[in-house]
């Protein structure tokens, strides 16, 4: 099954962020369809729309993988469901 979501993360600005977040998801066989990226005043943050393949890897497999990243490079990484984002931000 193929699940799309959308991944954001945000922190202060290093040297090996993207590495880190991509890694993860090429381990949990998560694709990337999507990314935007920018740095404000040392803040870094990058918004994903990415597919997970649950039959690889289930959804809290790849949350609890981001965790582990954002746990050791001291990131804030949220995983949601693309309907699930889309309810959410509904105007």
């Amino acid at each position: 099954m193929q699940t799309r979501a959308i991944l954001s993360v945000l922190g202060e600005d290093r040297v090996g962020i993207v590495a880190a977040v991509s890694a993860a998801l090429a381990e949990t066989g998560t694709n990337i369809e999507d990314i935007r990226q920018t740095i404000l005043s040392g803040v870094f943050s990058m918004t994903m729309l990415v597919t997970v393949d649950e039959d690889r890897t289930p959804f809290e497999g790849v949350q609890a993988r981001l965790s582990q990243v954002a746990d050791s490079i001291g990131l804030q990484i949220t995983l949601q469901r693309e309907d699930v984002f889309r309810f959410m931000h509904r105007v």
